[in-house]
């Protein structure tokens, strides 16, 4: 029998997609879970493939780069909240079923958890849209068990197959919490890239976003 299909997302109207946060229980249930087997004092590695490349707001003894099998990176969630309104919402990065996907993996020192797993799932939890899982990441020193943040096709804010023109579109537009969603794409690209890591679908997404940018300056200048 086929799997069934996750849902589909309403790209035509994302605002009127359900929407809330997770409440401090059930951030907390869910960071319990993920550590069930973790041994107090064990270091651990945590992957990132997004803005923890560039803003991990936690100290680590060591930083690898690290190639995940399974999954992709990709603009996959809508953001209600960091780079977007529920009104407009923007697109963060999820990571998606399928292929592979290069980033890094940070090795924490284990005294440390118990300090700043909380703000990681402020963090990354706050509206239940990825799973927590521990999963093989490969490294040029040896492959190593991380913790990695999946999307949860089950959540509502989840979108696939989005039009590249439709994607760039909503990226231009958004802006939230931290800023407009075309300054977390482009940091984004430019992390990758200063980490020797080329995602050539990202790539194409930046090269339209600064044309774009360009041709919006061009205009804004010639109306003065």
């Amino acid at each position: 029998m086929k799997p069934a299909s996750p849902p589909a997302s309403d790209i035509s109207n994302p605002a009127a997609l359900p929407f809330r946060l997770w409440t401090a229980d059930e951030k907390q249930a869910s960071m319990q879970a993920a550590l069930k087997d973790w041994q107090p004092g064990q270091d651990v590695w945590i992957y990132g493939y997004g803005s923890l490349i560039w803003r991990p707001e936690f100290d680590y003894l060591e930083r690898r780069l690290a190639t995940l099998r399974g999954h992709h990176r990709a603009l996959c969630l809508w953001s209600r909240v960091n780079r977007g309104t529920p009104e407009c919402p923007g697109l963060v990065f999820g990571l998606d079923r399928g292929g592979s996907c290069r980033g890094v993996v940070y090795r924490v020192d284990g005294n440390q958890v118990p300090k700043f797993f909380p703000a990681l799932w402020n963090r990354e939890m706050s509206t239940g849209a990825y799973l927590p899982r521990w999963l093989n990441c490969n490294t040029p020193e040896g492959d190593v068990k991380a913790l990695v943040f999946v999307m949860n096709r089950a959540n509502p804010a989840y979108v696939s197959a989005l039009p590249e023109e439709e994607l760039v579109a909503v990226v231009r537009r958004a802006s939230g919490r931290y800023g407009p969603c075309t300054d977390y794409i482009m940091e984004t690209v430019h992390a990758l890239r200063g980490s020797g890591i080329r995602d050539a679908r990202l790539e194409m997404v930046a090269a339209r976003l600064k044309t774009a940018m360009q041709e919006d300056a061009a205009a804004s200048a010639a109306a003065k």
